[in-house]
């Protein structure tokens, strides 16, 4: 099986997201950049995104030195409500003033016990995980309406569905965001937005880089036997996002390698 940088680094191209826009947030590294540069390689002009441009920059230069579409614009998911509004109008004037997809995939992960969780890691949860894509979709999904056309992915997470400890609150986070889907779907879908979502299993990131032995313990619980990359997770969200995957609204779907259905140890 080719790894994950050697998948992204020779992507094939086709034209089917052609003249189409997106922004994929917290597309820096990880699965966001495998997002934004398989999207791109489907013809979508991508807007990459991160805290600071000496990040997003790099991702958004290997698509364009690959013969694709991107611009960098930076992000902070935990500013103010008025900085997402501001990211959201200037976002939309970098893509030409429109935004056909949205991709609400950065996120982070603090863990610990319930008890002494600290309160600063709450807050950022809370602000990063679900406030931040609830202000981004009031913020461009009534053009997307206008418009009768626009697709919204959010990442979610398999622990959404199970419990674990100690991390209560992170999957708590994920949960919500995949009613944030079905909700958005009801009510934004009547308009021409199909609202989707995608649910990763154990993904060999950079943040996961540190839990080798952990990550290898839940892979071998799958039928699929090795950790999810990156870009299987994008091929996913390109799918959902092509007409190809027009008639999925509402609903997530599970690139887990088998994690949450199907346990095999």
């Amino acid at each position: 099986m080719q790894s994950n940088d050697d998948l992204l680094s020779s992507l094939p191209t086709d034209g089917r997201l052609d003249g189409r826009t997106a922004i994929v947030t917290g597309s820096s590294a990880g699965i966001g950049e495998a997002v934004a540069r398989v999207l791109a390689s489907s013809g979508a002009t991508v807007l990459v995104t991160a805290r600071d441009l000496v990040r997003a920059r790099p991702v958004a230069d290997a698509i364009t030195a690959a013969g694709g579409k991107a611009h960098a614009l930076t992000l902070d998911l935990a500013g103010s409500y008025a900085d997402l509004r501001r990211f959201a109008a200037e976002a939309t004037d970098v893509l030409g003033g429109r935004v056909d997809v949205l991709v609400n995939n950065a996120g982070i992960y603090p863990i610990g016990p319930t008890e002494t969780f600290a309160d600063d890691d709450l807050d950022a949860l809370l602000a990063v995980n679900v406030r931040a894509p609830h202000v981004l979709v009031g913020a461009l999904a009534p053009a997307m309406a206008e418009r009768g056309d626009g697709v919204i992915v959010n990442i979610g997470s398999w622990m959404a569905r199970v419990g674990t400890a100690p991390m209560a609150m992170y999957p708590a986070t994920k949960a919500a965001l995949e009613q944030l889907t079905r909700g958005w779907a009801a009510e934004y879908g009547p308009r021409g937005v199909r609202v989707v979502g995608v649910a990763p299993g154990a993904t060999t990131t950079r943040g996961n880089a540190d839990y080798p032995e952990a990550m290898d313990h839940l892979a071998k619980q799958t039928p699929a036997g090795v950790p999810v990359r990156p870009v299987d997770v994008a091929y996913a969200v390109r799918f959902l996002v092509s007409d190809e995957g027009r008639f999925v609204q509402g609903s997530s779907i599970d690139v887990d390698g088998g994690i949450v259905g199907a346990r095999v140890g």
